[in-house]
């Protein structure tokens, strides 16, 4: 059996594992009735959502695109988000996205150059968009992780914002290629290589932020409507559940806050840590025995459909032979 069919099912395999699990361990004998009340509608209504976040998705990416002076289709940004799902679920700490971006980008008439710029920042975007909403969430929702102090949380994303624009200011001026060539000194050459090819395209990708304020206040704008729209599956699931009551501004603050930490897990999309953490920031606001139900189904929508669209648009274009040589690396 090739690498590509052994990595999709053992993919298979995580995700029913750990969907099986994150069940088992939530059911309760209030599921039954709860699941029984269950509204239909609200799947057609998450589906919607995020429909129109991809919509918003393909959206900035064209503009971005537009920014660097190159064109593509609204269809063919299709293409690169789903791809960016489908291969970032199948390699460790999602790594594959990126590589997905870049392959459908440069498919696109885009160049190399240019592709890995737009992706880091795409990334970028989200990034800053999340970091920016963390303040207003700590200061409304306390003890939104058990054991850690919101005040600590928020040293740690103040801290985090500080970095980043001191890493924009220090990029932009050059004061940083000091710092960078004297981290690497005692790294290999092949490294150093590619150390040095990430920091040039940051560089870049930085300039392209700074060149054109107003076009990238509008794929900022479109970054957070993206992000809104697929976190506003889990307010339509428990409408779903006639959950009417909820603080949907805590809702969507910890949904928030938990896709701020799967961009930095190393399982594949987060697979593992996602279902968890939903269990344990929404215990307390599913209804009984439903939380682990609603996890899973939340997954479903966000993650494992857009990645079998990917799949197929990433087999029609790029056929499997291309997948088995880029998983043999």
């Amino acid at each position: 059996m090739n690498k590509f069919y052994k990595r999709f099912l053992l993919l298979v395999f995580l995700v029913l594992g750990i969907s099986g699990t994150v069940i088992y361990t939530t059911v309760d004998i209030h599921t039954l009735r709860n699941i029984t009340e269950f509204h239909p509608w609200s799947l057609a209504l998450a589906v919607l959502a995020v429909s129109l976040g991809m919509f918003f998705d393909g959206s900035r990416l064209m503009h971005l695109v537009k920014i660097s002076n190159e064109r593509i289709t609204l269809y063919q940004a299709v293409q690169v988000i789903f791809g960016n799902y489908f291969l970032a679920l199948l390699t460790p700490g999602a790594t594959g996205g990126a590589v997905a971006q870049l392959m459908f980008l440069r498919r696109a008439g885009v160049s190399t150059g240019k592709a890995a710029v737009l992706v880091i920042v795409r990334t970028l975007s989200s990034i800053f968009f999340l970091i920016l909403c963390m303040p207003f969430i700590f200061l409304h929702d306390a003890g939104i992780v058990p054991g850690i102090s919101n005040e600590t949380l928020m040293a740690v994303t103040l801290t985090a914002f500080a970095v980043i624009l001191g890493i924009v200011f220090g990029a932009r001026k050059g004061t940083l290629d000091y710092t960078v060539i004297r981290l690497t000194k005692r790294c290999s050459n092949e490294k150093r290589k590619r150390i040095f090819a990430f920091y040039r395209d940051t560089k870049s990708a930085i300039q392209l932020l700074l060149r054109s304020p107003r076009s990238m206040l509008l794929v900022f704008v479109e970054s957070g409507l993206n992000l809104l729209c697929i976190y506003a599956i889990v307010p339509c699931l428990l409408l779903g559940l006639g959950v009417t009551d909820a603080d949907w501004y805590t809702v969507m603050g910890r949904m928030i806050f938990l896709n701020m930490l799967l961009y930095f897990t190393p399982t594949p999309g987060g697979s593992g840590v996602a279902e968890g953490g939903f269990v344990l920031l929404f215990a307390d606001t599913v209804p009984a025995g439903t939380v682990g139900i609603v996890a899973v189904c939340w997954r479903l929508i966000a993650e494992y459909l857009p990645f079998f669209i990917g799949f197929y648009y990433t087999i029609a274009v790029f056929g499997k032979d291309f997948l088995n040589r880029h998983l043999a690396k």
